[in-house]
């Protein structure tokens, strides 16, 4: 790779609401495989959470610009949120790939368990080709597995797949917005910007 190409990490997500797990996860894997900056997606209208209440996003993509304050390396994008009907990655990813080709390589980084739902995304193998993947495996996962579905796609769809260790972080957002309903604290789960947010918003009440 020649040394002016630059490596943008892809974290797309509901981000409902985005927590800090997820910033641990990304910089974690930022500093690891040494990303220039890591892009921040949330989605806008997602195909599979169709039987799902999603947050509007005018609000996920507000925390998730609170959340990144203070730090460089991380930058939020508005491409789905502005984008009409479901918001496909490969879509995503060919508006990407254009806006930095030849200028960097796209790293979009995954959960281990998102390793086995990759054949069911819309155009898989055109969306192999874009990008290459990050996996990030937690403590406790079956790293056995994990490496054998790696090979498998790499063997046979010819995708790039990179491992990654991740500490075990128990947090989600379904969690958090169980917790804001219940009128429990939510604080050290999501950064305090985030917290004032969803107070100031009324967000997860009901």
């Amino acid at each position: 790779m020649e040394e002016n190409v630059k490596k943008i990490g892809i974290l797309g997500g509901t981000f409902d609401p985005i927590h800090n797990g997820h910033l641990i996860m990304a910089e974690i894997i930022r500093g690891a495989f040494e990303l220039d900056k890591v892009l921040f997606i949330p989605s806008g209208n997602p195909p599979h959470k169709k039987e799902q209440t999603v947050t509007d996003a005018y609000h996920r993509y507000n925390m998730v610009c609170e959340a990144l304050k203070g730090n460089s390396h991380f930058e939020v994008s508005r491409i789905e949120v502005d984008r009409e009907g479901y918001t496909y990655t490969i879509d995503t990813l060919g508006v990407l790939n254009e806006q930095y080709k030849g200028i960097a390589t796209l790293y979009y980084i995954i959960g281990a368990d998102v390793l086995y739902d990759l054949l069911t995304w819309k155009d898989y193998e055109k969306v192999f080709k874009i990008c290459r993947f990050i996996a990030a495996l937690r403590p406790g996962s079956d790293i056995e597995g994990f490496n054998d579905r790696i090979k498998y796609l790499e063997d046979t769809f010819s995708a790039s797949i990179l491992a990654a260790q991740i500490p075990l972080i128990e947090i989600s957002s379904t969690m958090i917005r169980n917790r804001v309903k219940e009128g429990k604290s939510i604080k050290y789960l999501v950064p305090d910007a985030v917290e004032n947010y969803i107070k100031r918003e009324g967000l997860y009440l009901k």
